[in-house]
Order: structure tokens, then C-alpha cells, then sequence
């Protein structure tokens, strides 16, 4: 059980608090819980796995991409699927954070039309992923690389994915252990680093 809390309500700066600490909200319902799993996924910003698929996706190129010019309709996107954890109290608070230039979103075009995408905060130079998706097939894959090749290119030294999925796992996740996920996030959190 990772569960370490739960409130009714929910804002900005609760979620800011949270994540320095280690800790990350849901909608459950009519409460909001607040998670620190024992394990914890990341991607090492220079260690994204790219299958040879992903590649001739890449190498192709029919796709556009840009960055928190649709925030919004990244997170609608996410949250569009029969179990969700997106509600509107967390839509509200991530587009406050979207706001305050703490939470971002890489969003893929195909023909004009949102395709897929992936949104997250960021806070020094620690990058916490919250969910991605996708209309059209690879492109969660190809906003999630775009996502660490601007990471990396940024000085970022963490990206947080929450839990390890066979998914993740497949483009370079690794689970560490509470104790080095905090040592990790204490020194990403003093890095100078910009998503924008």
C-alpha cells in the first residue's frame, strides 16, 4: 500500500509541497490521495530505449511537435479512458501549475490534430511525468522521447514515472528504491534546469 494520505481538498501548492516530498495526488472518488510508492519508476534522461519501430516512426517524421501549446487538451486526452484519475479538481490544479510555469505538456500532431502527447511538472531538475496518450499509434512513444531528448538537452537529472509498466519498462525504466528516489530527488530539486 503507497497510500500516505488523503484530503478532500486540493491545490497548487499542496501538489508543489508534495512533490519535493516525494509524493503525488489521485482522484479516488469524492477524495484525493497522496501516494509514495516503496518502489519507483524513472528513466534515466540518457538511457531512453528506442525499438527499431520508434525509429522508423522518428525517421518518417509525419508528425509535429510542440510544447505546452495545448496543455489543456493534453490532459483532456489523458484523461479520456474508462479508469481514470484525472478529474476536474486535478485538471484545475495542474493548469494553475501550467500558469506558474511548473507544469508543462509535449504535445505530437498528426494532419492537425492532437495525436498524442504526455504533461508533467517540473521542479529544478526533476521532471515528474504524470500520464501520456495517444490517438494515433506510437505517438505517447514518440511525446515521451521528445519529452527526455529535451530533458536531457536541458540539464534535467531526474524523470519520475511513478510505476514501472511492461510499457515503460520497454523504453529504458528501471525501479529504484525509496531511499535512493529520495537522494535522487533532493539533488535533482538544487539543479538550475528550464523546460521552456
Amino acid at each position: 500500500m503507497d497510500i500516505v494520505g488523503v484530503t478532500r481538498g486540493l491545490d497548487a501548492a499542496m501538489v508543489e509541497a508534495a512533490y519535493r516530498a516525494g509524493r503525488f495526488p489521485m482522484a479516488t472518488g469524492r477524495v484525493i490521495t497522496w501516494h509514495e510508492p516503496p518502489v519507483r519508476a524513472v528513466i534515466p534522461v540518457d538511457g531512453f530505449r528506442v525499438s527499431s519501430s520508434l525509429r522508423r516512426t522518428l525517421r518518417q517524421g509525419r508528425f509535429r511537435v510542440s510544447y505546452n501549446e495545448d496543455f489543456v487538451g493534453v490532459m483532456r486526452g489523458c484523461a479520456a479512458r474508462a479508469e481514470t484519475w484525472i478529474d476536474a479538481r486535478i485538471l484545475r490544479v495542474y493548469w494553475e501549475l501550467h500558469r506558474q510555469g511548473k507544469a508543462h505538456s509535449v504535445e505530437i500532431w498528426v494532419n492537425g490534430g492532437l495525436a498524442g502527447g504526455v504533461y508533467g511538472v517540473a521542479l529544478g531538475g526533476a521532471f515528474f511525468a504524470e500520464s501520456k496518450f495517444h490517438r494515433v499509434r506510437d505517438m505517447s512513444k514518440v511525446a515521451l522521447f521528445m519529452l527526455v531528448e529535451r530533458l536531457r538537452e536541458r540539464g534535467f537529472q531526474l524523470l519520475d514515472v511513478q510505476y514501472l509498466t511492461e510499457h515503460l519498462e520497454s523504453l529504458g525504466a528501471v525501479e529504484i528504491g525509496r531511499v535512493e528516489y529520495r537522494e535522487r530527488l533532493a539533488a535533482a530539486l538544487k539543479v538550475e534546469a528550464r523546460f521552456d
